[in-house]
């Protein structure tokens, strides 16, 4: 497989080679050792979700609190999603940006992001089956959400999504500056201290 950093730092385009033939195709997804290699230390995985989305559905932009964050490991098992990463780390160089990868059941991508980033996807087709590895299990008080349309962020999301769809919960979520002044994203120190503290461990 080949894997890419994005341009928001502390995630990655992972590519898998795909080998078929007239049965079908066979991949490898996910390499525990491949990924370790490139971000440093090995993913501890306590949590495997998936979730399937009719064409136009937004989901995010979500995340966790450091420590412990939930780093993710995403791929679309059917159909197409756009999946965007977005740097709400506050201090970051890119803090603000974000970087989006096409996953579908034809290239089968995945991405990687590390604790502390936030995450959304805006499903392509009907039916997009999304997977997702994740390093922490779910915590009630410590799951966070910005608002996926706040323009200072500016989430583009293209015409084959068709009309967006949203849950009220994403819809009610703050906007980027909403959270900082708050004081609920996480810094970009802590996120790289954690991220050291990982790297350590190995």
């Amino acid at each position: 497989m080949q894997i890419r950093e994005l341009s928001v730092p502390d995630s990655y385009e992972v590519t898998p080679k795909q080998f078929g033939d007239d049965r079908g195709v066979f991949l490898e997804w996910y390499r525990f050792d491949k990924l370790s290699e490139a971000i440093g230390h090995p993913l501890d995985l306590r949590q495997a979700n998936t979730s399937v989305s009719s064409r136009g559905v937004v989901r995010g932009i979500h995340f966790a609190d450091i420590p412990p964050g939930q780093a993710k490991y995403v791929t679309a098992t059917h159909g197409a999603i756009i999946d965007f990463i977005v740097d709400i780390r506050v201090g970051s160089p890119t803090f603000g940006q974000w970087d989006s990868v096409l996953l579908d059941d034809v290239d089968r991508k995945a991405v990687y992001l590390a604790e502390g980033l936030g995450h959304a996807f805006v499903a392509l087709t009907d039916k997009a089956t999304v997977s997702y590895l994740v390093s922490s299990t779910y915590t009630v008080g410590a799951e966070h959400g910005i608002n996926p349309l706040d323009p200072e962020v500016g989430l583009v999301f293209p015409s084959a999504a068709g009309e967006l769809l949203l849950s009220p919960k994403d819809t009610d979520a703050p906007s980027l500056a909403e959270a900082a002044a708050s004081g609920l994203l996480p810094t970009w120190d802590a996120a790289r201290a954690y991220y050291e503290s990982l790297n350590e461990r190995k």
